[in-house]
């Protein structure tokens, strides 16, 4: 059977998703680092886990920084992860590459650093670009 991955951006969020949907979905299981039923798994980051790492491998003219090479525009950014968080972070990827996960939920806080908690968590997970699963966004004002 096909599941749901809901990613929230706390694990305080991560349990009140899931006591908000028990009634509905069923009785869940506690792992260390998530709670799965038969529909749906919930887990979540502890913030940010991922970051842009810093552009040093690109050419900037004989190797020095000035404001005349600005702008540099690597032709790609690489993803790296926070070291503080590394095993919360390996734990929602193997999570959201698991061949039941059909889908994604960003139930991180809205506004923009929420969606870029998750977007740059499902491009990690991806090794560079999106993971190719569905995503819906679960849009929070406040958890009370």
């Amino acid at each position: 059977m096909n599941k749901t991955l809901v990613i929230a951006e706390k694990p305080s969020v991560a349990q009140d998703i899931v006591r908000a949907l028990t009634p509905v979905a069923g009785k869940f299981d506690k792992h260390d680092d998530h709670f799965e039923n038969e529909h749906y798994i919930v887990t979540s980051a502890v913030g940010h886990l991922v970051e842009i790492a810093a552009p040093e491998q690109f050419d900037v003219k004989r190797g020095k920084w000035s404001f005349a090479h600005l702008p540099v525009l690597p032709p790609y950014f690489e993803l790296k992860p926070i070291d503080k968080t590394k095993s919360r972070l390996n734990a929602v990827v193997r999570l959201a590459k698991r061949k039941d996960v059909a889908r994604l939920i960003n139930a991180c806080d809205a506004g923009r650093e929420g969606e870029l908690i998750f977007r740059l968590i499902e491009q990690y997970a991806g090794g560079g670009k999106p993971l190719g699963k569905p995503v819906q966004r679960l849009w929070l004002q406040s958890m009370t």
